[in-house]
């Protein structure tokens, strides 16, 4: 691999690693134009594994908005992430996947944290992994999907 083609694949791995981060930042905010702007119009998601939906952006972006009102706190930690760009006689492609783990801390809504008074610590928490699919664009990396693979949730009872 020539010099050119590995600061190609590193600049292509940074700007992964953003799109991926990007994600769980637009989810935890609740940016939902941010949210559209990561996918590709044909980019879709799916939730089923969580008990969720699958679709296009759009749809997903609508439905995550409404389902997330539930939590008044949420962080979205997106860690060990496997990068895979394609590769094309031996150059970095216009396709990659990222495999990464998440944990995701939520504080379920109820009078008192919805005011801010009431206690702060996480009272749902879901892990798994996520298994994202992009596109280069001439607008950068896009998502084509995001596929949500559920291992486990804890789900306590809100104390307020």
């Amino acid at each position: 691999m020539t010099q050119r083609a590995e600061h190609s694949t590193l600049m292509d791995r940074l700007a992964l690693d953003d799109l991926v981060t990007g994600y769980a930042i637009a989810l935890d905010d609740g940016d939902w134009p941010g949210f559209l702007s990561l996918f590709t119009p044909d980019g879709r998601a799916d939730y089923r594994s969580a008990g969720g939906i699958e679709g296009g952006a759009e749809e997903m972006a609508a439905w995550l908005a409404e389902m997330l009102r539930q939590f008044a706190i949420r962080q979205h930690l997106i860690v060990n992430r496997r990068i895979t760009l394609a590769r094309r006689d031996g150059a970095p492609g216009d396709t990659a996947t990222v495999q990464a783990d998440y944990l995701n801390p939520m504080r379920l809504a109820g009078p008192a944290s919805d005011t801010g008074d009431g206690p702060t610590a996480p009272n749902y928490t879901c892990a798994g992994r996520y298994e994202f699919t992009a596109r280069r664009t001439t607008d950068g990396w896009r998502l084509t999907g995001v596929l949500v693979h559920e291992k486990w949730r804890q789900v306590r009872p809100v104390d307020d």
